[in-house]
């Protein structure tokens, strides 16, 4: 797994010129949601598919609060570098959505940036997910031969800033739980599930079971399991499990009767948080009868944005 891109061979003065926040993107209104969909999809899933997963976006309006939220990170992200003796401009470039990353590129190149620090705003590392924005990176800049030299922030999976806003959310749906039934309550946290085929699944587990070890010491809670979420691709492929729906049902089988949903692997809401987790499967709680509590993403807390900071600041240490 690739670490860092030079893209050119810049200075060793600790300088850097601006950051560059990348995320994945989503559609702001109901005619995006079918294109953004099949830029996403690259054509790989049928139409019928492709429909079924559109009507999530239209039950919210036909848009995501992915680019919203993430802009609001960015724009504090700079404020909180200003204060702290940082005046860098903080840019956004979207893999799947505008800005596209070449067109934040090409604004960079513009704007006469010489360096960069780019910070990933995808929790745990693997192929699908932090080498394939590396690789798109790469591609944005070469494609508008913005001659830059960029070097990546730490993934922020064990970041204390990150620890202490996981947990504080977490503790806010365990406070609405009676004190004698809390400590019978799961902290159940869901990430994205991958194929097994992976070449990265390994790491990306292990990533995420330390930031579950974490968030756990953090809160003194230790009634917890982890789940997967969103798996898609051909059925016979083999993907991370078990799937939060199927956590659910075992659990209101075995008498569970309180769930805390921490959705651990995301940075803001999306739609796969509001319809897999804040719908679908609080459904499947439901039925089960469970009470069903998901806890905040971090968002732009301040302490989440403050150890974003941190991170920038001490890239390459």
């Amino acid at each position: 797994m690739i670490e860092n891109i030079m893209i050119t061979k810049t200075d060793h003065d600790g300088k850097r010129d601006a950051v560059l926040v990348v995320a994945f993107g989503g559609p702001e209104k109901p005619e995006d949601v079918r294109p953004f969909l099949t830029r996403v999809t690259g054509g790989r899933v049928p139409a019928e598919r492709l429909e079924v997963v559109a009507r999530h976006y239209d039950i919210f309006g036909g848009r995501s609060p992915v680019n919203e939220i993430t802009h609001r990170q960015a724009k504090s992200l700079e404020t909180t570098l200003r204060d702290k003796g940082l005046p860098w401009p903080v840019y956004v470039g979207m893999r799947n959505w505008h800005p596209f990353l070449k067109d934040t590129a090409a604004k960079m190149k513009r704007d006469g940036i010489r360096r960069a620090v780019v910070v990933i705003m995808s929790v745990f590392q693997s192929r699908s997910s932090w080498d394939q924005y590396q690789t798109e990176i790469f591609e944005a800049f070469a494609q508008t031969e913005t001659h830059l030299g960029i070097v990546y922030a730490k993934p922020v999976f064990d970041h204390p800033a990150f620890i202490n806003t996981v947990s504080k959310n977490a503790l806010q749906c365990l406070a609405r739980i009676s004190q004698n039934q809390r400590h019978k309550t799961c902290m159940l946290f869901v990430v994205h599930s991958l194929p097994l085929s992976d070449p990265g699944v390994a790491l990306y587990v292990e990533q995420i079971n330390r930031s579950v070890r974490l968030v756990c010491d953090a809160t003194g809670h230790n009634n917890r399991q982890i789940a997967y979420q969103s798996r898609s691709g051909r059925p016979q492929d083999p993907w991370l499990e078990p799937d939060v729906n199927d956590v659910l049902k075992d659990m209101g089988a075995h008498g569970t009767k309180n769930v805390v949903v921490v959705p651990i692997g995301f940075v803001c809401d999306n739609v796969e948080v509001l319809y897999d987790l804040d719908t679908e499967a609080r459904q499947t709680a439901k039925e089960a009868g469970i009470t069903f509590c998901r806890a905040k993403t971090v968002g732009d807390d301040p302490d989440f944005i403050r150890g974003l900071a941190d991170l920038v600041r001490n890239v390459g240490g």
